[in-house]
């Protein structure tokens, strides 16, 4: 029988120094992605406007007024009982100096001279500087959306190239478009090379979140990969944190995002002491190379080289099935397992997607300011992310994932229910859903990259992460259905929630189970195990020897 990788993992330690520095050295680009995730929630931020009335300061009457009275004869009552911040009265309304009742019935232009922005907590923003406010306002989002397009292709691409050429080449493809993609929307001159820019930084920054988590998993070994999947995931929660830093220290909107964007810079450089996947190599037929980073491995972790590192040990390695053949995407869909294993983490990962974006747009703080406010809820996730960690090695993959996305659609049904009197209960629930939302999210990714083989993991990540952003890009339309019906979103995120944490349950657990190198053992695994053990693909090649040779006895 072929010696499985796992086995060589353990003669150079699944989970030493070589695999803590490649966590730290990875720390530094993933605390990117989420400052770029979220940066719109500051750069384009809509702030309380109203028309700049200055032109009607013609007559010595208006310029006698104090700035207060100003304002009461030039802009009307709004909807909501304030001030209107899209149009003006074509000419002063002094009758109101005298009788405080505003009326918009009076003649009104839709603000001829532009708009005046309170700036009190933001001193810019694309919006002031574009002015993307009144029939113009849906565009400031718009950037959003066109950035996690940009996301959701970048998903497809990066997983092809990665394993077709690499995890490590790859990823520092990723590094480069995403640092000069990410300066040059910096200094974007008008709002369409803005968004272009933003979707080609989009493009570029999914080849780091995906090529990161999958050389941490496919360095570790099988007791430790839970911890090198959740405990490397702190960098996003740590990411989230500093944004609320970085955005309150940095009021230029322009600055803001060459600050998020410049560790980069770092990550660049530490880029040369990042090393290849060996499963990846060996998968495909580069021996010497593998070779060449296990042995730094084992250097680095202290280990003694014995003879399990000599080229003709490794290239027995049970790890490909075809050196010469070209993997895509057709191949998630090739084969019974592979195919339903494909469709229910598509639904999966659309599903934790649009719960955890749903609920994080769509929650109103603690009556703090913006900043606080997003470092909180970003702080919430540490201990998610922690709690993750022992569920994961206690109850297993697919009971964890299963469970938080049902508690995470429970919490969602009980504040539907709850009166909005009760809003210190509402705001205790909303933060238990949002910190489940995350658990779910931190699940998913580990989960995923157990479940595929090596071969097409990479391809297999690109597909769902962009089922995952079709999730993204689909919780702002869902949050627009209040307009019908005020619980409309929540009772459709629930329902979300729920019917993918129960999809999980069809999916076979994956703890303690060796990680499958090939589509051969996705479908032995099916074969010879149920769906609710985990079982070593080693036992499943020992089950088929012996079936096979009393077929020949």
């Amino acid at each position: 029988m072929k010696m499985k990788f796992d086995n060589i993992l353990e003669e150079v330690n699944g989970l030493g120094p070589f695999q803590i520095t490649l966590l730290v050295l990875f720390c530094i680009p993933r605390i990117v992605l989420p400052c770029h995730f979220l940066l719109n929630n500051f750069i384009a931020v809509l702030p309380p406007h109203h028309c700049d009335f200055s032109s009607l300061d013609s007559g010595s009457h208006f310029r006698n007024l104090t700035q207060e009275q100003r304002f009461t004869v030039s802009i009307p009552v709004g909807e909501n009982g304030g001030p209107a911040a899209c149009e003006m009265f074509a000419a002063p309304q002094f009758q109101f100096l005298a009788n405080s009742s505003n009326s918009t019935k009076l003649q009104t232009l839709p603000c001829p001279s532009g708009w005046i922005y309170d700036n009190s907590t933001f001193t810019s923003s694309m919006v002031m500087e574009w002015d993307l406010v009144c029939d113009r306002k849906s565009l400031a989002n718009m950037t959003a959306t066109t950035f996690f397009i940009g996301v959701m292709l970048g998903a497809i691409v990066f997983g092809y190239l990665s394993d077709k050429y690499g995890r490590k080449s790859t990823l520092l493809v990723s590094y480069i478009l995403t640092t000069v993609f990410g300066f040059a929307s910096a200094f974007a001159n008008s709002y369409i090379m803005f968004s272009v820019l933003r979707f080609f930084t989009g493009f570029s920054l999914t080849g780091i979140s995906l090529i990161c988590i999958v050389l941490c998993v496919e360095w570790a070994d099988t007791p430790h990969r839970s911890f090198m999947g959740v405990i490397g995931s702190l960098s996003w929660s740590l990411g989230n944190m500093l944004l609320a830093a970085f955005a309150y220290m940095v009021n230029d909107w322009r600055m803001l995002i060459l600050t998020v964007t410049s560790p980069l810079g770092l990550a660049i450089l530490t880029w040369w002491w990042i090393p290849e996947s060996a499963r990846w190599l060996l998968a495909n037929g580069k021996v010497e190379r593998a070779q060449f980073y296990l042995r730094r491995c084992a250097k680095f972790n202290k280990r003694q080289v014995s003879s399990k590192f000599e080229l003709e040990t490794l290239s027995n390695i049970k790890v490909l099935e075809k050196k010469d053949k070209n993997y895509s995407y057709l191949d998630l869909i090739k084969t019974p397992e592979l195919r339903k294993r494909t469709l229910l983490t598509g639904i999966m990962w659309y599903g934790v997607s649009l719960t955890y974006y749903g609920i994080s747009m769509n929650i109103t703080g603690f009556g703090l300011n913006v900043y606080l406010t997003q470092f909180i809820y970003a702080a919430i996730e540490v201990p998610a992310k922690l709690m993750v960690y022992f569920l994961l090695r206690v109850i297993g993959r697919r009971t964890c994932q299963a469970t938080t996305l049902l508690v995470t659609g429970t919490c969602i049904a009980i504040n539907i229910f709850l009166s909005k009197d009760l809003w210190h209960l509402r705001a205790v629930i909303t933060t238990i859903g949002k910190g489940f939302s995350e658990a779910a999210f931190t699940t998913v990714i580990l989960y995923t990259a157990e479940l595929y083989p090596t071969v097409i993991r990479q391809n297999a990540l690109g597909y769902n992460n962009f089922m995952s952003r079709l999730g993204v890009s689909m919780a702002p339309l869902v949050l627009l259905l209040e307009d019908l019906w005020t619980l409309l979103p929540q009772v459709i995120i629930c329902f979300v929630a729920i019917l993918c944490g129960l999809s999980c349950l069809l999916l076979p657990e994956t703890r303690n189970a060796t990680l499958p190198e090939s589509i051969d053992d996705v479908e032995r695994l099916s074969r010879n195990s149920s769906s609710s053990n985990p079982v070593d693909f080693a036992e499943c090649e020992a089950k088929d020897a012996k079936s096979e040779e009393n077929d020949h006895s």
